[in-house]
């Protein structure tokens, strides 16, 4: 008799819900992955969605601009100096200290009357400074030698510089001419003023504002636009003031001893300059908008 074999299905050991890789259902793997890809997606585009759109440059009209003005002094300042020598003597001699107490007398003594002149002129005590007293020595040549060379000799000067400060301008002739009769040994010309700086510069840097003022405004006409607010002032220079000086020099070592009548001089006036720099933000229909619209001028 044949055997007959009888096969059964093999038993599965799989717990429920396991599945074999790769065995996932399909419609499930598409879900996931567009979850997946929106996320991404929305990260990527949260950031362009708040982001502010391209910022456009305001058109400015930028201008430079300098002006000055011119003033008459109204203050004097004059100075002078006396000396007196001790005699000179040979470098191989000794010095004599009474020759030096003379020198300071004649030197005090010639002070004090030129300050009393100066005071016979109208002028205040506090108007004229009689500076410490300097004492230096120089040396001067001498007769020639037996050899004939010129010996070299050696002597003391004490000298007082005088400073005169004129706020009238009219007593001008009458003091320069006190300190020639007065017989200063030098008279080292006179420096003219203003009492009152700061006016004067803050006139010359509002001169230069309205200049740029008038400037933007006539560009802007032309260009059929309007000046908005001011975006920024700088100062390109600021104001130079320098006081005038009238060269005057009076010795009494050159020759003659004699100088011009002060009735020659006169004061002239004083110039101060400054500059400035302005930006204007343009507005209206008609002003230029491209980016980086910029319209500048400059002297």
């Amino acid at each position: 008799m044949k055997a007959t074999t009888l096969n059964f299905p093999k038993p599965s050991f799989r717990k429920p819900g396991f599945r074999k890789p790769g065995s996932q259902n399909l419609g499930t793997k598409r879900l996931r992955s567009g979850l997946i890809g929106g996320a991404l997606l929305a990260l990527i585009c949260a950031p362009l969605a708040h982001a502010s759109p391209p910022h456009t440059p305001q058109p400015s009209l930028h201008v430079q601009a300098q002006s000055w003005v011119e003033v008459e002094p109204d203050k004097a300042t004059l100075n002078a100096r006396l000396w007196e020598n001790t005699p000179a003597l040979s470098t191989l001699e000794e010095s004599d200290s009474s020759a030096l107490s003379d020198a300071r007398e004649r030197l005090e003594s010639r002070a004090s009357e030129l300050i009393e002149k100066m005071e016979a002129t109208g002028l205040q005590r506090n108007a004229i400074n009689a500076g410490s007293l300097n004492v230096y020595p120089e040396h001067v040549q001498g007769s020639r030698n037996e050899d004939g060379e010129h010996e070299t000799l050696q002597r003391t000067r004490l000298e007082r510089p005088i400073t005169v400060e004129l706020t009238d301008l009219d007593q001008l002739s009458e003091v320069l001419d006190a300190l020639i009769a007065a017989g200063v040994n030098s008279l080292d010309g006179v420096q003219f003023d203003l009492q009152d700086r700061d006016a004067a510069t803050d006139e010359a840097l509002v001169k230069a504002l309205e200049k740029a003022q008038h400037k933007a405004t006539l560009m802007a006409d032309s260009l059929d636009a309007e000046l908005g607010h001011v975006q920024r002032i700088e100062e390109t220079q600021s104001p130079i003031f320098q006081p005038r000086m009238m060269a005057m020099r009076a010795e009494s070592d050159s020759a003659g001893g004699q100088s011009a009548p002060a009735s020659d001089y006169s004061p002239g006036t004083i110039r101060i300059d400054a500059g400035v720099s302005v930006e204007w933000a343009l507005k209206g229909p008609d002003a230029p908008g491209r980016p980086d619209s910029d319209v500048a001028a400059q002297e």
